[in-house]
């Protein structure tokens, strides 16, 4: 059983930065795949970034470049750094986790609101 809980939402302007925390608690973290998706209103939920064990990476075509997923498996956190954002990237930001051996187990934190004004 793995427990996600995000935080770092809020609300800021266009062209600036926030930085997303996702805290898990359960044992193996780091064989863990780890990611970030979002749902905007009325849209659904997409994938942001995704992180390996290896910390190989991969990000939606709309942040690459702007955004940086990280994870420090000593505190069981997985990061979202945001920087450049835009209105349309307004969206609850959930993290995931998907465990297990055939990463067949997937997990979400009740996500955060992330709020850019223009």
């Amino acid at each position: 059983q793995v427990q996600l809980v995000e935080s770092g939402g809020g609300l800021v302007q266009a062209g600036g930065s926030l930085r997303l925390s996702c805290a898990a608690s359960g044992s193996r973290f780091r064989d863990n795949v780890m990611g970030w998706y979002r749902q905007a209103p009325g849209k659904q939920r997409e994938l942001v970034a995704v992180i390996s064990s290896g910390r190989s990476t991969n990000y939606a075509d709309s942040v690459k470049g702007r955004f940086t997923i990280s994870r420090d498996n000593a505190k069981n956190t997985v990061y979202l750094q945001m920087n450049s954002l835009k209105p349309e990237d307004t969206a609850v930001y959930y993290c995931n986790a998907k465990a297990g051996a055939t990463y067949n187990m997937n997990y979400w934190g009740k996500g955060t609101l992330v709020t850019v004004s223009s």
